[in-house]
């Protein structure tokens, strides 16, 4: 007898009425002399949640950091911590912990006095501090390690330690900002996941600062991108790549093609946009309501983008071009591929082939093809 399929478990609060927000920011603004770093900013985000605040320097995403931690103040709205406004509260009352791109470890402690400092100057009993300690060193693997100093350790296991000790005292809410930076790229890919073990068995709500977009996409269960201390879009990262809602966050993450033209409507929700003088419109969809003749931009990732030598049947787009440049990422290569009227498109193709096999070459004369669905057409 065949067992019972079970439905997965979607973990999406935000989309639940019944759910309340942890933290809330209700128009939020933060100035600094007649610089305004947070302009009337709304935002809810919900227990367990591992969100991640993505932008570039100066966008305001640390910040939003310092005045949940209490190390700056709110000048105009208020912001809720389990329904309270926590504003009154100073930062060593708040149940909430931040663990900085340094990790300040003390170099003249070991590994476990680390992460017990904090737990001594608590209320905590004494007898219960060791085994809180000794859960942390299980939790983050670093049992082994106890007795080292920070000085003894790789920079990885200096990460954990952070963790650890930020962990320890059990917060509501921990902020790490830009807790991976230090570490180089196959090492800081191998923590993302460590991360998000340790945040799903903690159940700890985890509020990251990045301006790092895969490590954002990997860990977070919401992104928020901004931009001049506003947030321009907050959705699952699936979102954010497949459905950007402007120009901004569709080139901020990941690539992407833009490509500029004017709509038409010609079915419900379908549109083509022309884009240049004796080339056929491209095709697209767009659930907004878009006036004909529109400025608009057809945004459309190289994955979507199949790339061969003759004209495919069929496609409800397709453009020919000449292939300008050839980047090789070794499982994947990247064609830029140069359309008669001299823009450049990108399409990526999987390295199923040795390189020697590979299909096309410099200034070969290519196809380029994508469905009406593959590609945005977005207004802003």
């Amino acid at each position: 007898m065949a067992k019972p399929s079970k439905t997965p478990v979607v973990f999406a609060p935000w989309e639940d009425e019944t759910q309340k927000p942890i933290i809330q920011f209700k128009n939020v603004t933060k100035r600094f002399g007649n610089f305004t770093a947070i302009d009337n900013l709304s935002l809810d985000i919900f227990e367990r949640e591992f969100f991640a605040l993505l932008g570039p320097s100066g966008c305001g995403k640390t910040t939003i950091m310092r005045m949940l931690a209490g190390f700056e103040a709110v000048t105009e709205g208020t912001i809720l911590l389990g329904g309270k406004d926590i504003s009154p509260v100073p930062p060593n009352k708040r149940p909430v912990n931040m663990m900085f791109q340094s990790y300040a470890l003390f170099p003249h402690l070991s590994v476990w006095d680390n992460i017990a400092f904090g737990l001594r100057r608590s209320s905590m009993p004494k007898d219960e501090i060791g085994a809180r300690v000794d859960e942390m060193l299980r939790l983050t693997r670093m049992e082994k390690f106890a007795k080292r100093k920070p000085h003894q350790i790789s920079g990885g296991q200096r990460q954990r330690v952070a963790l650890a000790r930020s962990l320890a005292k059990a917060p509501k809410l921990l902020l790490l900002d830009e807790p991976l930076g230090a570490l180089d790229k196959k090492l800081r890919h191998d923590t993302q996941f460590e991360l998000m073990d340790i945040q799903e068995k903690t159940g700890t709500t985890f509020v990251i600062v990045t301006h790092d977009q895969e490590e954002a996409m990997t860990v977070a269960s919401r992104v928020a991108v901004m931009d001049h201390g506003k947030l321009i879009q907050v959705a699952t990262p699936a979102a954010i790549y497949e459905t950007p809602n402007c120009v901004y966050v569709a080139d901020f993450i990941g690539d992407v093609n833009l490509i500029e033209g004017n709509s038409k409507k010609v079915g419900s929700d379908k549109y083509e946009v022309s884009w240049a003088e004796g080339q056929a419109a491209l095709h697209g969809s767009c659930p907004r309501e878009i006036a004909d003749g529109t400025r608009v931009t057809y945004a459309i990732r190289p994955e979507k983008v199949a790339i061969s030598a003759d004209k495919p049947k069929d496609a409800a787009n397709a453009i020919q071009g000449t292939v300008h440049d050839i980047a090789y990422l070794g499982n994947i290569s990247t064609y830029h591929v140069m359309l008669p009227n001299g823009q450049v498109i990108k399409a990526q193709e999987s390295n199923t082939r040795r390189l020697a096999n590979r299909h096309f070459t410099w200034e070969d004369p290519v196809w380029l093809s994508f469905t009406d669905t593959a590609g945005v057409i977005l207004t802003e």
